[in-house]
């Protein structure tokens, strides 16, 4: 077994343990690998892995690429856009070609957090955050929103555009200053007009709040919503129109603890109930998820509490690290059966605390959730089951410690009736999983 825990990672361990942590986690498919062939690899930071249905009854996806992800200025900015395919429904994947930010550093200004929207003519919509250069709280975060589109089931893409974005009372009083938003997860096609639904994390301004502690954590961030109100008619990027929901003071918020007047609410999923309302999970940095509610088709939502397996019972343990939740039954009117991904722990994992966030999100267990007409919380839970880990070993760009975390920056699909988990492997390898069928 090759050791890669003696310090700094170089290419030729990276190469000889390849073949064993590929399948340490049971994947069903195997998306992408990174190349390791000499020690200027580019391609080793792999996340916000989106795969979606295309058009032309494909697999398609979009994810951020870089050679490490650019959590500031000091690391190479080279993060792009990259798209892939799959005819054989996940068996084989093409390569990945770029369509948006830099082939290499210096080539331009990166761009990342891309999503897809698909139209009903079946123009392929990727909306991206652009860096300009400038930032005020996270190089990383920092962005105007870029869209650029394909009529040709992406064998080629239009010339980039700036979709119009609603400022907010926690972005920067300057208005030159690009927000700091993220949309984790695919859009969802909602109501009888089945416009895109999907929901943000609007990190605050430095120049608007800091937090009173050193602790990137109990860094203010809350939660919105966007609705795409003419998708359909397949606009230019710069004519896409957006609806903001829970915005301003009515953003949804989750108190850092120790401190009410800091709110730790990031990376909403969204899944549609069977009663027509809309049921939300966002991370906190509470030691568990938080839910929300909407009755009216996400333009209000309930104030976000505490995730609990049940009415009356035990919380979810999960730290400030992802936690997907998704339909199992597809994009539909709401099945009424899900599944949730959580680490099963507070932050306190092995000899690590809730601040080791690189290494403390793992391993993933999965939660079965089931819907449950007139209660207080609408989705009850079954117990955590493990449902994947690794060994302990780290991957990630020679040069680099590598990272050890299962982030879930993940995506779902449900096709012929299989549902897939589609992942991440400590941002390195992109993987999928079926998701068995539930006892």
């Amino acid at each position: 077994m090759v050791d890669m825990n003696d310090g700094i990672i170089t290419a030729e361990k990276l190469k000889a343990c390849i073949p064993v942590q590929l399948r340490i986690t049971d994947p069903d498919y195997i998306v992408f690998v990174p190349q390791v062939n000499t020690a200027e690899v580019s391609d080793t930071g792999n996340e916000h892995f989106l795969v979606f249905d295309g058009p032309d009854g494909s697999l398609m996806a979009v994810w951020t690429q870089s050679s490490v992800e650019n959590y500031s200025a000091e690391f190479p900015p080279d993060q792009h856009i990259v798209f892939a395919q799959s005819t054989d429904e996940g068996v084989t994947w093409s390569r990945p070609r770029i369509i948006a930010g830099p082939k290499k550093p210096g080539d331009g200004y990166m761009a990342s957090w891309a999503y897809p929207l698909v139209s009903t003519s079946g123009r392929i919509y990727v909306l991206y955050s652009q860096h300009i250069g400038k930032y005020d709280t996270y190089f990383h975060h920092a962005g105007w929103l870029h869209g650029i589109y394909s009529d040709d089931n992406g064998r080629t893409w239009s010339k980039p555009q700036n979709v119009p974005v609603a400022r907010s009372i926690n972005d920067n009083p300057d208005a030159s200053m690009p927000p700091n938003i993220l949309c984790w997860q695919k859009p969802l096609r909602l109501g009888k007009d089945g416009k895109y639904f999907a929901g943000i994390t609007r990190w605050t301004s430095f120049a608007v709040r800091r937090s009173p502690i050193k602790d990137w954590r109990s860094d203010d961030a809350r939660v919105e919503f966007m609705r795409f109100e003419n998708v359909d008619s397949d606009p230019e990027p710069k004519d896409i129109k957006i609806s903001w929901f829970a915005a301003n003071e009515q953003a949804l918020a989750a108190p850092f603890p120790g401190h009410p007047e800091v709110s730790a609410c990031q990376e909403p999923t969204a899944v549609k109930l069977p009663d027509g309302r809309l049921f939300c999970v966002v991370r906190t940095s509470s030691g568990s998820p938080f839910w929300s509610v909407s009755a009216d088709i996400g333009e209000t939502w309930t104030m976000p509490r505490r995730l609990l397996l049940r009415d009356g019972g035990e919380a979810l343990r999960h730290p400030l690290s992802p936690c997907p939740m998704y339909d199992v039954g597809g994009n539909t009117a709401g099945s009424g059966s899900y599944v949730l991904f959580i680490h099963n722990h507070d932050g306190h994992y092995k000899n690590f605390g809730p601040t080791d966030t690189s290494q403390h999100r793992r391993p993933i267990h999965i939660v079965r959730g089931h819907f449950q007409a007139n209660t207080d919380q609408p989705v009850w839970f079954d117990e955590p089951e493990l449902f994947m880990d690794h060994d302990g070993v780290p991957l990630g760009k020679p040069g680099t410690s590598g990272r050890l975390d299962l982030a879930l920056y993940a995506s779902f699909t449900v096709r012929n009736g299989i549902p897939v988990l589609w992942y991440p492997d400590r941002k390195f390898f992109l993987l999928g999983r079926r998701i068995p069928v539930s006892r």
